[in-house]
């Protein structure tokens, strides 16, 4: 019987070559399918649009592995009938060997895209938004006695700031009170029930009160608020008179306020518009030293507003008009947050994953 020569048969034929073209085409349902679940989305970006950079270089290595890893497989079957078995039509699995290679660049492309963090703008209603911190800077000095505010323009401060506070229920707040010196009397808190105790123990002569150090009041405040995270940082300062102690200049703490973004809302109290004006026990008023100019060129610098209030009425109408104000800038600072969406492709990467190492150990497992 004649002997049959062996024939040599390579397990990985030149049409096992990684099909780059359908691998780019297997991309594209993906792609649309995201689109499809995005489509949704208002305003969508990347936070770090950078990292895409790094998705070419990533799937290039990946390919490139894949390509090693194929070239190091190729093996040789020695059989007598190979002519035959090289005939036979491919199986499935055959068909589909880049499936693992064609997994992996799913996993390379969503993982990118997540380190772009996509975003989008639209926030749901029920998502509670960030407070701010605000600092009130209270005048404790001895014009604050004065009754031209019912029943003095100290107690009618304070009545004012018991409803703002009660109007801020997400915003820490503090208090600092400055006469001749300026000292924190309540550090920024949520804590409003203990705020509007320790508001109501105020009165004055606790602290020196010859003199008004409006820029030392507004210097302690900012540093309640030089380490606050917040978004946006505001200081309201109420006062009835001129600067004339301290160790700060208000200008030179208005330019401290501008550098660290924090507003300033200044408040004139009290009518100093005449001595002659008598009081309710018939003694001419005192006359104090005021400049509104002053006020003014901090609200100014900082952003803020300079308001005037003469009556008890008008200080609970600046106090309103602040809170229209808090409250425009806190809608103005909901149109840039973003949610991420992350997580949506994050998630899907990881389940490929998965399959792809599945595959991999079973039905698509290679040998050697």
């Amino acid at each position: 019987m004649a002997e049959v020569p062996e024939r040599r048969l390579p397990l990985s034929s030149p049409r096992g070559r990684i099909p780059f073209g359908l691998l780019a085409v297997a991309f594209l349902p993906a792609a649309l399918a995201y689109l499809w679940y995005l489509r949704d989305a208002e305003n969508f970006r990347f936070a770090h649009p950078y990292a895409l950079a790094l998705l070419p270089l990533a799937l290039a290595l990946v390919l490139w592995a894949g390509v090693l890893q194929a070239g190091a497989r190729r093996a040789v079957l020695v059989h007598s009938r190979a002519t035959e078995l090289g005939h036979r039509k491919r199986g499935l699995v055959a068909r589909l060997q880049h499936l693992p290679l064609v997994l992996r660049l799913l996993v390379v492309v969503l993982t990118g895209v997540a380190l772009a963090r996509p975003q989008t703008s639209r926030v749901d209603s029920d998502i509670e938004l960030e407070g701010i911190d605000i600092v009130l800077a209270l005048d404790l000095s001895g014009s604050m006695e004065e009754s031209d505010l019912l029943p003095n323009r100290l107690e009618a401060a304070k009545a004012v700031i018991q409803d703002f506070v009660r109007r801020r229920p997400s915003d820490r707040l503090g208090l600092v009170i400055f006469g001749h010196d300026a000292y924190t009397h309540i550090p920024l808190t949520l804590d409003h029930g203990a705020y509007l105790r320790m508001l109501a123990e105020l009165h004055l002569g606790i602290i020196d009160g010859k003199g008004t150090a409006i820029g030392n009041g507004l210097g302690v405040a900012l540093a309640r608020l030089r380490k606050s995270d917040a978004r946006s940082k505001v200081i309201i300062l109420l006062t009835d008179g001129d600067n004339n102690a301290g160790n700060i200049s208000p200008l030179q703490a208005a330019g401290y306020a501008q550098k660290l973004g924090v507003k300033v809302y200044t408040i004139l109290a009290g009518d100093n518009g005449s001595s002659d004006e008598p009081t309710r026990a018939g003694a001419a008023r005192q006359r104090y030293p005021v400049n509104p100019k002053l006020l003014e060129q901090i609200a100014t610098m900082t952003g803020g507003t300079p308001y005037l209030a003469s009556d008890t009425r008008a200080l609970a109408q600046r106090f309103q008009n602040i809170l229209e104000e808090l409250e425009k800038s806190r809608l103005k600072d909901r149109g840039v947050l973003y949610a991420e969406l992350y997580p949506r492709f994050v998630l899907p990467a990881f389940l490929i994953l998965l399959v792809e190492i599945l595959l991999r150990l079973t039905r698509f497992r290679r040998l050697p």
